[in-house]
């Protein structure tokens, strides 16, 4: 595939919109039509009892949730998009999900997406990169807000979730559970709109911001 800058893992002739900086870094960015989705051919089973209460449980037996979660980006003629999950009841979030007891977190994250990520061609390496750390989240209650920072009144927090980079391969196709619909959304959308997607979803335009963006076709 072809790249817009003269060089993949360089900083030289950057995209107008991406600032030169000689210590960047780069995140490759492949069509948005490279990809499809497909329902999971394992769905979860459905839990009767809701989720704060199962959350309580597991807190009660396992001490405070700690989940993992992974920025996936793709273009869409030429413009960053962010590969979401949209719940039916109209939530979003990213892909990922709760760590098991004693699992690393990169571990635990590659283990999410090899549930997540199909290879569409079994004759093309399907091989993703999880990346850099960006951004720690802690929830004080069982269910509600979640904060980028530990509020200074909460000893105890029930769920630490940390969000890394995660470079997609040039194709693949994505298992998504039958409650979810995988979007694609611009980061335009991410910025204006923090009350639609959220606080995690609507800072990553400015995670983001530190990289030179390669968009390959």
């Amino acid at each position: 595939s072809g790249s817009r800058t003269s060089k993949a893992g360089s900083c030289a002739a950057l995209p107008r919109h991406v600032p030169m900086d000689l210590d960047c870094k780069t995140w490759a960015l492949y069509p948005h039509s490279a990809y499809e989705s497909q329902q999971a051919a394992k769905p979860k089973p459905v839990k009767p009892d809701p989720l704060s209460i199962r959350r309580k449980r597991k807190y009660e037996s396992e001490g405070m949730r700690r989940s993992v979660r992974a920025i996936l980006m793709v273009h869409v003629h030429g413009h960053p998009h962010a590969m979401v999950l949209k719940a039916n009841d109209g939530g979003y979030k990213l892909p990922g999900g709760t760590l098991r007891p004693g699992e690393s977190e990169r571990d635990g994250l590659n283990r999410k997406l090899r549930q997540f990520i199909k290879n569409a061609d079994p004759s093309i390496l399907c091989e993703w990169k999880i990346g850099d750390l960006l951004a720690v989240w802690w929830c004080p209650g069982f269910e509600g807000a979640a904060f980028p920072y530990l509020p200074q009144h909460v000893t105890r927090p029930k769920e630490c979730t940390k969000v890394y980079q995660v470079t997609l391969p040039e194709q693949c196709v994505f298992s998504v559970q039958p409650q979810d619909t995988l979007v694609a959304v611009p980061f335009f959308d991410l910025f204006a709109e923090p009350q639609t997607y959220g606080p995690m979803l609507g800072e990553i335009p400015q995670l983001v911001s530190k990289y030179a963006i390669s968009l390959f076709d």
